[in-house]
């Protein structure tokens, strides 16, 4: 320990004299230095280094006791984080049949019952594990302490998610705690093909990380690609995935989300049959998702649960509210300002004489409208759950009507600026909708200065802007572009199970198959889908039915 600590520059304190060992050793920035400075066979110079490492931290608990006379001994955990039930039946266990043994090896493997140990030789290690909720056993002339994994932190039950609720699907959602999540996945996918790669991330933070990923259909270059960003992360803390997500993110200049984050763990399992990679984050319950495409957003689990006929009509019906959300202030907006003739007589007359009072164009209208329909939004959201919803609604209700009755704006544009609302409601993702109100920003401006050329030109710098993204190395609008014709089973509508048989084509997979081929096949011979043999299974339980009876 001490070679490794001579090792480093010498430095000068305030009082211009050199720093001892110990403070050189306690200004190491990152636990991973930590790792190059070993346990000591003395007890006593280790104790002293971890009372010096946790000066004022009076949740940080070192225990000194004795195996056996003349066996001295330390205890390290953090009071909190650690079961100290199991904690304190696992010291009994040692001082019962310790039996004066002193070489942690056999402690570990012979004495102590605990299912999870790990033996480590330096402070890294050690702190981080420990920090982490487990325990620390260190014993005299032994450079090297246990580490028992006796984790018993307080945590969230698991509920059903807020932010992605379904009609039709499983109602459990991710907690905080990694473990928790990690086991969830595994229940889903009950495979040893499926890997979780541990990590750690944030210089003060030590975030614990998980890639997890199905090898035999994942690439291995995107896998060593997300574990690449992930490395390169050098921070002070990641207190949540977001911070993640605009750290290894393709395009931080986007508006468009380029990883996907969900609280699910039956939308993990599904990505990672496709070959994508999930990152789990400790602290959160949000996994993120990587890579992720346009269609996406516009995706959910429950298309997957439903039968495809109404999937598929309620996958049509986003798309077209998601246009209408993006496009309906400045449609009328431009047809208000420079398209009158479009409308019908009738209709124009009407919207004339609603704003023939107003003392603002219809641009200004929309941004009045639109601005406080957005700050309703935002108060209702952060307001408590059991005002939030009727301030929103009495809200828009109130101000709406005063806003027409003062003369301020006209009721065809609370009409129009209600229908926008609601039609960005219909977007499954939240990030993705987001994506969509800030974009309705710019497109107005467009639309009041150059009409439904604005409009055109506006959508065609957007989707210019989508064909460029990528999302690790794959085209953020697959599979429409480049086209991918099979994949087309999934965008727009939801084709029967028994027809999506392969993996998407835009994604690079060891394995594209998905299901068998001859699958449906099977079933038609058995009758299961075209029920040719319906009526002879009717007729065999009629004869059935007439023996019972006689």
């Amino acid at each position: 320990m001490k070679s490794i600590l001579q090792s480093r520059k010498a430095t000068t304190t305030s009082e211009g004299k050199p720093p001892s060992e110990l403070e050189q050793a306690l200004d190491i920035p990152f636990i991973e230095d930590l790792k190059q400075t070993k346990l000591s066979l003395l007890l006593d110079e280790n104790h002293k280094f971890i009372k010096d490492m946790f000066q004022e931290c009076s949740d940080v608990v070192v225990r000194e006791f004795e195996i056996d006379p003349h066996i001295p001994a330390l205890l390290l955990f953090v009071d909190g984080l650690t079961n100290t039930q199991l904690l304190n039946d696992t010291m009994k266990s040692l001082m019962l049949i310790g039996g004066g043994e002193t070489s942690i090896e056999r402690i570990a493997n012979v004495i102590l019952p605990v299912s999870q140990t790990q033996i480590s030789d330096n402070y890294g290690d050690l702190l981080t594990s420990v920090l982490g909720g487990d325990a620390a056993l260190l014993v005299e002339g032994n450079a090297k302490a246990i580490l028992l994994g006796i984790r018993g932190t307080e945590k969230r039950s698991v509920g059903e998610p807020e932010t992605e609720t379904v009609v039709r699907g499983p109602k459990e959602g991710f907690v905080e705690s990694i473990r928790t999540n990690t086991s969830m996945i595994r229940r889903k996918l009950k495979t040893p093909r499926l890997k979780m790669k541990s990590m750690c991330v944030g210089k003060e933070s030590n975030t614990n990380l998980v890639v997890c990923y199905l090898d035999d259909l994942a690439m291995p270059s995107l896998i060593e690609e997300v574990v690449k960003r992930l490395e390169q992360i050098k921070i002070d803390a990641i207190l949540e995935s977001g911070m993640i997500e605009e750290l290894i993110q393709d395009d931080a200049y986007s508006p468009f989300p380029q990883i996907q984050y969900t609280e699910r763990p039956d939308v993990v399992a599904a990505a990672l049959l496709q070959g994508r990679v999930a990152i789990i984050t400790d602290g959160t319950p949000f996994v993120l998702i990587v890579p992720f495409v346009f269609i996406q957003i516009m995706q959910t689990s429950e298309d997957y649960y439903e039968r495809f006929q109404i999937s598929t009509l309620l996958r049509l019906l986003r798309y077209v509210f998601m246009f209408l959300s993006l496009t309906t202030p400045a449609l009328y907006v431009a047809i208000t300002t420079y398209h009158q003739a479009l409308l019908p007589t009738a209709l124009m007359l009407s919207v004339a004489a609603s704003r023939e009072a107003i003392p603002f164009p219809s641009v200004v209208e929309a941004f009045i409208m639109e601005i406080t329909f957005e700050a309703l939004r935002e108060a209702g959201i952060r307001l408590p759950k059991a005002v939030g919803s009727a301030v929103s609604i009495l809200g828009a209700l109130v101000v709406g009507q005063a806003a027409v009755q003062a003369g301020i704006v006209s009721a065809p544009m609370v009409i129009v600026v209600s229908i926008t609302g609601i039609a960005s409601f219909t977007i499954p993702r939240f990030n993705g909708a987001i994506a969509i109100r800030m974009l309705r920003f710019p497109i107005l401006i467009a639309a009041s200065i150059f009409g439904f050329y604005g409009i055109f030109f506006s959508l065609m710098i957007l989707i210019g802007h989508m064909a460029n993204l990528r999302s690790f190395g794959v085209p953020y609008l697959s599979p429409v572009g480049p086209l991918s014709a099979t994949d087309l089973k999934d965008v727009l509508v939801r084709a029967p199970w028994w027809q999506i048989q392969k993996r998407p084509e835009f994604m690079a997979v060891q394995d594209n198959t998905s299901q068998s081929s001859d699958l449906p096949m099977q079933i038609k011979k058995a009758g299961g889908l075209d029920g040719s043999n319906i009526d002879h299974v009717h007729k065999a339980s009629k004869e059935e039915q007439s023996n019972d009876t006689s």
